[in-house]
């Protein structure tokens, strides 16, 4: 595995979300006006086009637009990452090779969702990307939506062919595979938590950082537990885990990122809750206790939203 400079893919990296017009153009004023937000609040690095992005609803062409845009506001501030994943190969690598004529710092590639590739297809795909940039490389692991999981001896495979490779975001409920990870690639193996739950007790662990959906919307408390944990002071960090617990939890009252957009709106950050189908805005219902949880979490508006 590559040697990486020690601070360099650490901490609290929000998974920048993507907001639309009311003619679903991508809404690049907001957007620009968030990335700008999470880093001026502290946010170690920035990860552009994730699941929380949704990607899927998007084109590869608005996919680049978004790492250019999005590197641009970052400005060498922060390291920037792209998740640049799909389920085609070949889509993959053009928006891997475009991330990085862009000036992307490493890439964050989804394991290929709904084909449930077989493992030996896995190993040779991530290898195959690799291959093909000089950039760090990450997998993000999510079987709840990918429907798929990656093995250890798969990793193993992966990493003995491809040095770049050099972690994973773990988005799955198994705190038992991130420290099998650090155990078997020691601690300069990259493990970002991808599940809100599970942020403080996977860093105590030895995870790396976070890539939460909540960053977007409390990017400083998000920064301030990796730095609790870092410095060694469990009791700071615990007392951030319990401050964040209802937000977490907010983040799924819907499909993110649904709750997520609502309460960014409601904050001023984007100008519109609109959203791409066959997404859709909050309930009614939904709203309400949204509404209290940032009430709660004192969530303040920071500009005018419209409806």
């Amino acid at each position: 595995m590559i040697k990486l400079k020690k601070n360099f893919l650490r901490g609290s990296y929000p998974p920048i979300i993507t907001p639309f017009k009311v003619n679903g153009a991508v809404d690049m004023d907001s957007f620009r006006r968030c990335v700008d937000f999470s880093i001026r609040n502290g946010s170690h690095g920035i990860l552009l086009s994730g699941t929380t992005s949704e990607p899927s609803s998007m084109t590869i062409n608005e996919r680049i637009e978004i790492y250019r845009e999005g590197i641009d506001v970052g400005r060498g501030r922060v390291p920037m990452v792209c998740a640049t994943g799909s389920q085609s190969e070949s889509e993959t690598m053009a928006l891997s090779e475009a991330a990085e004529a862009a000036g992307a710092d490493a890439l964050l590639i989804v394991t290929p969702y709904y084909i449930r590739p077989p493992q030996r297809g896995l190993a040779r795909y991530y290898i195959n990307l690799c291959k093909r940039t000089s950039l760090p490389v990450m997998i993000y692991h999510i079987p709840g939506r990918a429907a798929v999981n990656v093995t250890l001896n798969t990793l193993r495979e992966i990493t003995a062919a491809a040095p770049n490779m050099v972690g994973m975001k773990h988005a799955f409920n198994d705190l038992g595979f991130a420290t099998s990870m650090i155990r078997e690639f020691g601690p300069d193996w990259r493990v970002f938590v991808g599940l809100e739950d599970l942020s403080f007790p996977m860093l105590c662990v030895g995870a790396c950082g976070l890539m939460n959906a909540v960053g977007n919307l409390h990017p400083k408390k998000l920064a301030q537990m990796c730095e609790a944990v870092d410095a060694g002071d469990l009791k700071r960090a615990k007392a951030l885990h319990y401050q964040l617990a209802e937000l977490n939890e907010a983040v799924f009252y819907d499909t993110n990122p649904i709750p997520i957009k609502y309460m960014m709106w409601k904050m001023g950050l984007i100008a519109r809750n609109h959203h791409r189908l066959p997404m859709a805005p909050a309930s009614p219902e939904v709203a309400k206790r949204l509404d209290g949880v940032m009430k709660r979490a004192g969530l303040k508006r920071a500009g005018r939203a419209k409806k």
